[in-house]
């Protein structure tokens, strides 16, 4: 028996990064999986390389409402939803365009609002059920460059604790994890060169982190261990804020 047997989880960011780690790590521990991601070849690569049997992927871009709708549409009942899909840049605050605030609070803010809206509104989260949203260590730091990802990962936060409150009568959970900097593919589309990162690990003391160690509070989470727990922004950055 896993920690997650018979639980229902939905994933989203599931087609690479911290979401596909995520889904091979509740499969594990044998959930059944909803993978949702924009990109249907690299859903069907983490499909293949989870365990277990009943997981489906569906494709969604999180920035449109009538998607989200038509995704909430097919799934059934949920014990557990992971809130992972996010982008990122790097953006001084003079060269800041109101495109680059609408991409960047769209996907890390505006649609886990929307989705959460809706999965509740169909009666889709089970009673004891636990929502999980990523957010990122960066929304308590002052960070140059980061104003657009840390100020969307904030308004998460805050927005997690109203939620939590509203939806505990049912014994719902929800909470927010703040990983430090966690070695994934979305470094790689930054703007950031690698040195800046290699230096940056310096500053935590037990190095930067993996998909892995998040998924480890994700697991946490989701399982009935953490059923006296809500509201709460789990902070994990190997000692970073230590300093």
């Amino acid at each position: 028996m896993g920690l997650l047997s018979g639980k229902h989880i939905l994933v989203t960011g599931a087609s690479s990064g911290m979401g596909r780690v995520f889904c091979r790590m509740v499969a594990a521990e044998g959930g059944r999986v909803s993978l949702l991601a924009r990109n249907k070849e690299r859903l069907k690569e983490t499909l293949s390389s989870m365990k277990g049997e009943g997981h489906q992927y569906y494709i969604c871009d999180l920035t449109s409402d009538d998607q989200i709708m038509a995704v909430v549409g097919k799934l059934d009942a949920l014990d557990g939803v992971v809130f992972c899909a996010g982008v990122n840049d790097y953006v001084p605050v003079k060269f800041i365009k109101q495109v680059k605030i609408d991409n960047i609070f769209k996907t890390n803010y505006y649609s886990q609002i929307i989705l959460t809206k809706m999965l509740l509104k169909k009666k889709l989260i089970n009673d004891k059920a636990s929502l999980v949203y990523i957010s990122s260590l960066s929304s308590q730091l002052g960070v140059p460059g980061t104003l657009l990802y840390a100020s969307s990962k904030a308004a998460l936060n805050s927005a997690v604790r109203v939620i939590a409150a509203e939806v505990a009568g049912k014994g719902i959970r929800a909470n927010a994890i703040c990983p430090g900097i966690v070695k994934t593919s979305m470094l790689s589309r930054t703007n950031i060169d690698e040195e800046i990162f290699a230096k940056q690990a310096e500053d935590y003391p037990l190095g930067l982190g993996t998909p892995e160690d998040v998924g480890n509070a994700v697991l946490y989470h989701l399982s009935d261990m953490s059923k006296w727990l809500t509201g709460n922004c789990m902070v994990i950055d190997g000692g970073y804020s230590l300093k």
